[in-house]
């Protein structure tokens, strides 16, 4: 047994060595000019780091996302390499004999060669945007591989070690996916809604028609509804044909179903509301705060509640007028005046022209920019404020707008004021690092069943769930408790 590992050790060092001297005799024209200087730029994981930037600076969500992922892939491989991998295999570095010196590097590595260090944060970086983002991914795979090669082809590198670099590295990217999903579950925890009774159990769909909004990016999840609920009806289309199509679903349904994001899944709980409808909630946007909130990771959780018949009684956020004129409309997340839904206005006019990332940018330099507060009258008080924030349901922590609730069902709106004096950007930093709130002199927060802002100036934006509008003189907030029903599988 021995003799035979003795061999095999033996045969897989000769092949290492056959094929780093064919690589090393091999001329490929331009790769003496170009791969030198690609493994330089990635040393210390620097161009990646640019990768990672470039994609948070002006790409969408997702790819912020994505790049996150990434960039704490390539953390991982580097620790784990640079501890264990490096210490465990003490393999010398390959002779240099028969390698051009125009291809070796100026200062040679002093660590050992087992693994690629270069190769594993190349591939932990891509696997890490590959589990989120495989566009992005495809894009950047081509530019990994060619950094790990790199170190092959200046001779740092045995083969073998490239190879083994490269799996560890694409073990940390399902690592850190891995406990990113783990972590998520964790914090989507169901809230302390009160369950609702006698809503009907669909275990195979039957009564629930589904409308999915294609523009969202769910089209995929339209499949997997088909396949999950074989007998509801799923409906696909565009933002454009959102409204038409949720009002023809609900006239026909028992349950309204929606796969979306939070304007989608607003768009549907308008309806849903209107018609005294139950919801079955799919998330299937690029922001699922409402659907985070609630307690639902994603569509199989939905579909346990339906096979159940579990749903819990929600508040909801109301504001008359509405957009459509004397009906009034709904929020089911938050409602803002001034500097959100300027920023929101902006982005939406940019976006299609140079992208989300870059508009986001540009849609805030405008708004802090912005030279006057808006002056309105929040509870018959005049005032001066750079926001102000209405949430439907307690927020927790300080600052303006923040992002986590535990209980949808209390029926009370979080209202906060970003009061208004000097520049917009230091007055909402403050407000955000805020302490105790009703003790700040820019930032009050207060919670109320009802709230009436008046003298609101012509043209002042307002936004709800993400959906921008304008705001009439006059705005009447209230909250409604319990007033709508969604599927929710119990704790």
């Amino acid at each position: 047994m021995a003799d035979q590992e003795v061999t095999w050790r033996g045969a897989v060092v000769r092949w290492d060595r056959q094929l780093f001297d064919v690589v090393a005799r091999r001329h490929w024209p331009g790769a003496d000019r170009v791969l030198p200087r690609l493994g330089r730029a990635a040393n210390h994981g620097v161009l990646w780091g640019a990768a990672a930037g470039a994609l948070a600076a002006f790409g969408s969500a997702r790819a912020r996302k994505a790049a996150l992922r990434g960039a704490a892939s390539l953390a991982l491989a580097s620790a784990t390499i640079n501890t264990v991998g490096k210490w465990s295999v003490r393999r010398p570095r390959p002779l240099l004999d028969g390698v051009p010196a125009v291809r070796q590097l100026a200062t040679q590595p002093q660590t050992t060669s087992f693994p690629s260090g270069h190769a594993a944060s190349a591939f932990a970086f891509t696997a890490g945007l590959a589990l989120e983002s495989p566009g992005w991914a495809a894009a950047l795979a081509p530019v990994a591989a060619s950094v790990a090669f790199s170190r092959v082809y200046t001779g740092v590198h045995y083969p073998s070690d490239v190879l083994a670099g490269a799996a560890l590295g694409v073990a940390a990217g399902f690592v850190v996916d891995r406990l990113a999903r783990d972590a998520q579950e964790a914090r989507i925890v169901p809230g302390a809604e009160r369950p609702a009774v006698g809503v009907p159990a669909l275990p195979d769909g039957a009564g629930l028609t589904v409308v999915v909004n294609t523009a969202t990016g769910a089209a995929a999840a339209a499949r997997l509804l088909r396949d999950r609920l074989p007998r509801a009806e799923v409906i696909e289309c565009g933002a454009s044909q959102l409204a038409a199509a949720l009002e023809s679903a609900a006239s026909r349904a028992a349950v309204l179903g929606v796969c979306g994001g939070d304007g989608t899944v607003n768009a549907a709980a308008t309806i849903a509301l209107r018609a005294g409808l139950p919801l079955a909630v799919f998330p299937g946007g690029s922001l699922n705060h409402f659907a985070m909130d609630l307690g639902l990771a994603g569509t199989e959780d939905t579909c346990r509640a339906l096979a159940a018949g579990q749903a819990v009684h929600i508040g909801v956020g109301r504001f008359t007028p509405g957009p459509e004129g004397g009906r009034p409309g709904y929020f089911l997340n938050n409602l803002s005046i001034g500097a959100y839904p300027e920023l929101l206005r902006h982005r939406l006019h940019w976006a299609p022209r140079i992208g989300g990332g870059p508009a986001a940018l540009l849609a805030a330099w405008r708004v802090l920019r912005a030279e006057r507060p808006v002056r309105l009258s929040p509870a018959g008080r005049p005032r001066s404020v750079w926001l102000l924030f209405a949430g439907n349901g307690t927020y927790h922590g300080t600052g303006p707008a923040p992002r986590r609730r535990d209980d949808l069902g209390e029926g009370l709106l979080d209202v906060r004021l970003v009061l208004g004096g000097g520049r917009p950007g230091p007055r909402l930093l403050a407000a955000a690092l805020a302490g105790p709130l009703t003790r700040s002199p820019v930032h009050a927060a207060t919670r109320l069943r009802s709230l009436r802002i008046g003298d609101i100036p012509p043209g002042t934006p307002f936004a709800y769930d993400g959906e921008y509008a304008q705001a009439p003189p006059h705005l009447v907030l209230d909250a409604l408790p319990d007033a709508l029903t969604v599927y929710r599988p119990h704790p």
